[in-house]
């Protein structure tokens, strides 16, 4: 077994090796490459990305990424093309072939069939006289030195070239369709990534009671309406429903700390004034921005000028934005 020293020399040896092929493929980026970004711009059908062996796993993570990011692709394993999947492709399609030797049997049987109906040809390779750079109408050259396998035959270093070639592909047609947030927000609708996109501060206060007194409340009706509604913390509100001031937990802590005699104290007495706020239609993680900088757990919400409800810490973690 190798020692501790050694596996870390191969691990950085690899990572180093991985690194050089990017920064190798990025000498690579060229007028092809412009036409390739521009061809599936104007394209009115979809991407049809496909490859065999370890060149299809890495197609299938660029489809994610198109997909993801505002270009329609979909997969196609090269073998399984010529037993019936050619029939997913149309004729507006834009196809990319993915293959580092570009000389397989199933790449040479593919290609042809793939050319019968006119579609555009991309192919990504890593041979740049290989059979399939030569019947590709556009070319992007992936090809590195060796591979990070001491044998120099496990595809590593030749898929992650691919692999960062995609990526870059789909960052280029995310600016040059202007993808923005928005749309981002769209595609990814699910987990704290959409939720971080999309979730609003007003969506977690409607989920909320409504906790509010007026300025003349007893300290009596203050904690009741505190504990009854359970969010640590009431908005002292005036006849329009605008805030006048807060109370929270600390508040009641800190009156009690300070005075002796009660009965005579009102909500006015006790509040904070100037409160944190944020509206209704912000994001629910600009509303966390505003909890961790003030160093608060509750954060009132608000309709333009009126009060709309509270946000507390605990909605924030209960949806995954924090």
């Amino acid at each position: 077994m190798k020692s501790k020293k050694s596996i870390i020399q191969s691990a950085v040896s690899t990572l180093e090796l991985e690194a050089a092929a990017i920064l190798n493929v990025a000498k690579n980026i060229n007028d092809d490459f412009e036409k390739v970004v521009s061809t599936i711009l104007q394209c009115n059908g979809r991407v049809i990305v496909t490859g065999i062996g370890k060149s299809a796993i890495i197609a299938q993570k660029i489809v994610a990424t198109f997909n993801s990011t505002g270009t329609p692709a979909i997969f196609m394993h090269a073998a399984d093309a010529i037993h019936g999947d050619l029939g997913m492709i149309q004729i507006n399609d834009v196809i990319i072939c993915l293959s580092k030797s570009g000389n397989t049997p199933e790449i040479k049987v593919l290609i042809p069939l793939l050319k019968i109906a006119g579609n555009v040809l991309i192919g990504m390779v890593g041979e740049t006289n290989s059979f399939l750079a030569q019947q590709s109408n556009l070319m992007l050259d992936t090809s590195v030195e060796k591979e990070a396998c001491p044998h120099n035959l496990a595809p590593t270093t030749s898929t992650t070239a691919q692999l960062a070639m995609g990526d870059a592909l789909a960052i280029c047609l995310l600016e040059c369709r202007e993808f923005n947030e928005r749309d981002f927000a769209k595609y990814h609708p699910g987990g704290s990534l959409g939720k971080k996109l999309y979730l609003k501060a007003g969506d977690l206060a409607l989920a909320n009671e409504k906790p509010s007194i007026k300025l003349s409340a007893s300290v009596k009706e203050v904690l009741i309406e505190i504990s009854k509604n359970r969010l640590g913390a009431v908005a002292v509100v005036d006849n329009k429903n605008e805030i006048l001031g807060v109370i929270t937990d600390g508040d009641i802590r800190r009156m009690l700390e300070n005075n002796t005699d009660i009965a005579h104290l009102k909500a006015e007495n006790i509040m904070g004034k100037n409160p944190k706020s944020i509206q209704h239609d912000a994001l629910a993680v600009d509303a966390l921005d505003i909890i961790k900088k003030n160093n608060i757990t509750q954060l009132l919400v608000l309709k333009q000028n009126t009060y709309f409800g509270i946000i507390h810490l605990h909605d924030l973690l209960n949806e995954g934005i924090v």
